[in-house]
């Protein structure tokens, strides 16, 4: 029963994903969980940074962890 699986599905959501995989609208619409600011996507270290909490949040698997715990300090 995979017949008509992609069917009514918007055929740009598929195409418009980063090569990291995250959705650029998700990124879009993503704030920092403690200070509710914005966030940069480093694409070369794949993870969101919050320069106001000074951390970054690793991107695992196309998937933005936003735990302050599993987040990196910046310096």
């Amino acid at each position: 029963m995979s017949e008509g699986r992609n069917e009514g599905q918007n055929p740009q959501h598929s195409t418009t994903r980063m090569s990291s995989g995250v959705d650029p609208k998700l990124l879009e619409i993503l704030v920092c969980p403690l200070t509710k600011t914005t966030l940069e996507y480093d694409a070369a270290r794949q993870e969101l940074i919050s320069r106001q909490a000074k951390l970054a949040y690793p991107i695992r698997d196309g998937i933005p962890i936003m735990l302050p715990e599993e987040a990196r300090p910046l310096d």
